[in-house]
């Protein structure tokens, strides 16, 4: 096959199946949620893994380009350890003696500039019991997270500091 016939393939195959990964998810997750491997739903998966992601690319705002597999697993590591330990926290601060709370809200200057990792940040900040994020400003320069316990301005920027460092470095160095 001559390269000119590659570069065709190549779009025919980005046009038809724009995200291989996404199809493959999708047609898993249908079997694993019917809990069914028969003709009909293989069929309805393959279906919905071919149409969804080829329906949905146009909302995309623009194609992910993911770095540093060695960053992702570790990230991924992180916020799976952190959630563990948010868990507790927040258990015993919500159930222990000291139930006086000061929930604030919190500004967090973002640093990324992709959407993708904007909407990652933001996900991972709400997957940790005790934050949750609120918004994105209309200028992606800022994520307001709300934390279930900040005493004082210290903790806040305690907080700041810490999703920079823990969350926004690695995305940083993942999706730019």
């Amino acid at each position: 096959m001559s390269r000119r016939n590659d570069g065709a393939w190549s779009r025919l195959r980005l046009r038809l199946l724009p995200s291989p990964l996404l199809s493959a998810l999708l047609f898993l997750a249908w079997l694993m949620l019917n809990e069914s491997a028969s003709a009909g739903h293989l069929l309805l998966a393959l279906g919905l893994a071919l149409v969804l992601p080829w329906w949905s690319n146009r909302f995309r705002p623009e194609r992910v380009r993911l770095r540093h597999g060695g960053t992702m697993l570790r990230l991924t590591g992180r916020v799976l350890a952190d959630i563990v330990v948010s868990n507790v926290e927040v258990a015993r601060r919500v159930l222990g003696p000291e139930a006086a709370l000061r929930p604030v809200f919190v500004w967090v200057p973002l640093q990324l500039r992709s959407p993708h990792a904007m909407v990652t940040l933001a996900g991972i900040v709400t997957l940790t019991p005790g934050t949750l994020s609120s918004e994105i400003t209309a200028d992606r320069r800022h994520l307001l997270v709300h934390a279930l316990h900040c005493p004082d301005a210290e903790a806040e920027a305690a907080l700041v500091a810490s999703i920079r460092e823990r969350y926004e470095a690695p995305l940083k160095e993942i999706f730019e």
